[in-house]
């Protein structure tokens, strides 16, 4: 049973108050941030020694694009904790080596980052960079199992309330050219730890695909005067057959082109709202509703937790057709089989896709998910100044 204090805090979160955030640092200089309530200190904490600073990028030439090398990766943790035993350990979990106390929701400067804010030195050979930027992790809460479907109206909305706290903070420092919200859920995509939480990636140039991305929109405003996004979105609204949920905000469907087998897009409607810190109060509210309702629905889709990349797409600096959208890449194709980046995808680009995007949708909208928290699902701001440490 929870504490009154807690109950009542919670409350003022559902009614659309703010949530603190308290900023500290650990030992390897490495920042802290804790929302909601501060139960600890790091006093005391023991560090695990900081990676060694080998990061740094190489350019290829061929294509024109730059790598990330970062070989201290591979030393990454992983969890062992088992959930029906509450035996093992988990990093992320309070009493860890980032969090030593309980906490509700937390970001951490990663230990084993592929950007640093301060990265090495590479000398004066031209096919070298340095790898500029930050990498975060989000600890959605610190209960070890959950996902965005299954967290409590207030927890979701904690979790895009600091999505959008540091994002905006990650965007404003001049050194960033592009900061991209994602989450790798399942061993399926890579990710090493099952306790629920996502990541923040701030590069220090934009990454290809992004680029790409800002031809198009472009090429389409020269050619016929207009926002690219805005017609993907009507033509999504005339496609029932792709569609998830018609959102008044923001639409939800498997696009026309799909890549991924089950991917699926939460689009905002509005021209103008092109990054989190755009969102609306009304906008916040649904955008965390469909969240839940978009994993809940994969995870009804085979009957058991998905394994999906999902990825924040913000607008790059002066790219006034972008439109904020939050997209999921699953790699399975069925419950037993998943689509794997083989040759032809991997070396030249060219996506084949195994399912009718068509299909994929019939099936995701086929899935029963109980709604009946939508409306309890609040708009949380976090303030921009620090208070309470």
């Amino acid at each position: 049973m929870r504490e009154p204090a807690t109950v009542e805090r919670d409350e003022a979160i559902l009614r659309g108050r703010t949530v603190e955030r308290h900023d500290l640092r650990h030992a390897d200089g490495r920042r802290l941030f804790v929302y909601g309530d501060l139960r600890g200190d790091l006093t005391g904490l023991v560090d695990v020694p900081a990676e060694p600073r080998a990061v740094h990028q190489r350019h290829d030439a061929l294509t024109d694009t730059w790598v990330a090398i970062s070989p201290s990766r591979n030393d990454r943790p992983h969890s062992t904790f088992d959930a029906r035993t509450s035996d093992g350990v988990c990093p992320l979990c309070p009493g860890g080596p980032e969090v030593p106390f309980s906490y509700e929701a937390a970001v951490f400067e990663n230990r084993w980052p592929a950007f640093v804010q301060d990265p090495p030195s590479v000398g004066a050979d031209q096919r070298l960079a340095r790898s500029a930027g930050r990498c975060e992790v989000v600890l959605y809460t610190e209960t070890h199992v959950g996902s965005l479907a299954t967290v409590d109206p207030a927890a979701l909305a904690r979790v895009v309330a600091i999505w959008r706290d540091r994002s905006s903070a990650l965007w404003a420092e001049s050194a960033h050219r592009f900061v991209m919200v994602f989450e790798n859920r399942g061993e399926a995509v890579g990710a090493t730890i099952s306790h629920p939480h996502g990541q923040i990636y701030a590069f220090d140039r934009v990454p290809p695909f992004i680029v790409a991305r800002v031809d198009a929109l472009a090429g389409h405003r020269k050619r016929q005067g207009s926002c690219l996004t805005c017609a993907v979105v009507a033509e999504d609204d005339g496609a029932p057959e792709r569609s998830i949920v018609n959102g008044e905000r923001f639409m939800v469907a498997v696009p026309f082109a799909a890549r991924w087998p089950f991917e699926v897009r939460i689009r905002a409607r509005r021209h103008g709202l092109r990054r989190l810190s755009d969102l609306e109060p009304a906008e916040q509210v649904e955008l965390a509703s469909l969240l839940r309702e978009v994993v809940a629905r994969y995870d009804g889709l085979f009957g058991f937790d998905l394994p999906y990349m999902m990825v924040v797409h913000e607008a790059p600096a002066g790219v006034p057709d972008w439109h904020l959208s939050v997209e999921f890449l699953p790699p399975h194709r069925s419950a037993e089989l998943t689509k794997i980046r083989a040759s032809v995808e991997t070396a030249a680009g060219q996506f084949i896709n195994d399912t009718v995007p068509e299909r994929s949708a019939a099936s995701l909208a086929a899935v029963q998910v109980d709604r009946r928290t939508e409306q309890a699902v609040p708009s949380v701001v976090v303030p921009s100044a620090v208070t309470g440490g």
